[in-house]
């Protein structure tokens, strides 16, 4: 093999991680503590500590590596959290930070068949209750969550689970009822740092790459976009811009652009997985870690990039917030339910765009499951030039090496056949 391996082996840590007592929650109920204005429930082992806003389930801050000498925190924090504003135009700003289960995931300005959801659904925005911490004999850690819909009838369960000697938070929605077609996904939002271009973003190979077809950001309300509309792209690098000069601009280093905001998708490319998870990863060539999502591209296809760096100027945006939304999704860009379940230029093209949950799930046919969407996101240490992901290795059981461009390779502790349904 031509590239060097650094010998970064995370692997280490499971050894480390089994051999002394877990630090972490008890079983029973978690720590409650309040974080950035939001009371959030605490999920901790010697490894990760999760913070899980109440109000809307929003996982920030979560802080890898803690063993570490300079902790990873990769997520965004929305800067108007200690500012006490009212009245916000959608409520999932109210504790907008880190990640998110969406549903139905996207604006969801239209109503259908008389429900009206707000932006990003309940699961964003209303109360979750705990049901409790567990602790199973092999140390991992679990906090359950749970939320009855209102606007659409059902449940969903948020499940976290962290792992001994693992980087990893691995979660589980499991949707009950909610009947009939919608648009879901993980709205995983990280923070940028201050250098241009200093985070490098890449994904697995995708099929198709398309800038939003409408207008994202509307100057008449103090917004401004840089990306032109419903352009076709294929490579991340060069993206179609509203601009002659430059005609194409890079869409795969952050922060870049100040003072715009866009948004753009990937469609996963199935044929060259060969049956493994799709991916998306985020290098920080500064403070040297990378962040990585593993997800089933069956389930959810679609990456859409919110890119934000300072180009909202109403409140409480107030052109300051600097952000990477990497949402991996089944939908329709961030149009939400009704343009998700139409036909749609996606559809059209055999790209799935909405899930169809069935009102049977799963009480009153015990044969049927309810429906469970997996998803996985971790954070580790990189070495110096390590600079991108050009691609992710899953050939091993229980860990994955993400290889560089520079031809660098880290090995990092994963269960990624849990994203597939393959491991509990």
């Amino acid at each position: 093999m031509n590239h060097i391996k650094t010998g970064v082996l995370l692997m280490a840590a499971i050894a480390a991680g089994q051999g002394r007592a877990n630090e972490g929650n008890p079983a029973g109920r978690p720590t409650d503590r309040t974080i950035h204005a939001q009371p959030s429930w605490i999920l901790a082992n010697d490894d990760v500590e999760v913070a899980v806003t109440q109000l809307g389930g929003h996982m920030a801050p979560v802080t890898f590596d803690r063993r570490g000498g300079k902790p990873i925190q990769p997520y965004h924090l929305s800067p108007w959290q200690e500012e006490g504003l009212k009245d916000l135009p959608a409520a999932v700003l109210v504790p907008l930070r880190g990640d998110f289960f969406c549903l139905p995931f996207g604006g969801n300005s239209e109503p259908m068949h008389g429900e009206q959801h707000v932006p990003h659904g309940e699961t964003a925005t209303a109360a979750w209750t705990c049901a409790g911490c567990d602790r199973e004999p092999d140390g991992t850690q679990t906090l359950t969550l749970t939320l009855d819909t209102l606007v659409r009838p059902g449940k969903v369960t948020k499940v976290l689970s962290l792992k001994p000697g693992q980087p990893v938070v691995y979660s589980r929605h499991i949707i009950e009822g909610f009947a009939g077609p919608t648009p879901l996904g993980h709205h995983a939002t990280l923070a940028l740092p201050e250098k241009e271009g200093a985070l490098a973003v890449s994904v697995s190979p995708f099929r198709l790459g398309m800038t939003n077809p409408g207008v994202f950001s509307d100057p008449a309300k103090g917004e401004y976009q840089a990306l032109a509309q419903g352009a076709v792209f294929t490579d991340l690098g060069r993206v179609p811009s509203l601009f002659k000069d430059p005609a194409e601009v890079d869409c795969s280093r952050f922060p870049v652009r100040r003072g715009y905001a866009d948004l753009l998708i990937v469609v996963a490319d199935t044929t060259k997985l060969g049956g493994g998870p799709a991916w998306t990863a985020a290098v920080n060539t500064v403070d040297h870690w990378v962040w990585f999502s593993l997800r089933d591209p069956d389930v959810l296809p679609t990456t859409a990039f919110w890119i934000e760096n300072r180009g909202r100027h109403g409140v409480p945006w107030n052109g300051r917030n600097s952000c990477l939304g990497l949402e991996d999704v089944c939908g329709y860009f961030a149009d939400g339910l009704v343009p998700s379940v139409q036909s749609n230029i996606l559809s059209q093209q055999g790209i799935r765009t909405a899930v169809k949950l069935d009102a049977q799930q799963p009480t009153q046919n015990p044969n049927q499951k309810p429906i469970e969407i997996r998803y996985a996101q971790g954070a580790a240490r990189v070495p110096d030039g390590f600079d991108r992901v050009k691609r992710i290795d899953f050939s091993q059981p229980g860990r994955i090496e993400l290889v560089s461009d520079a031809g660098l390779s880290v090995t990092v502790p994963v269960h990624h056949a849990f994203v597939l349904g393959k491991e509990p």
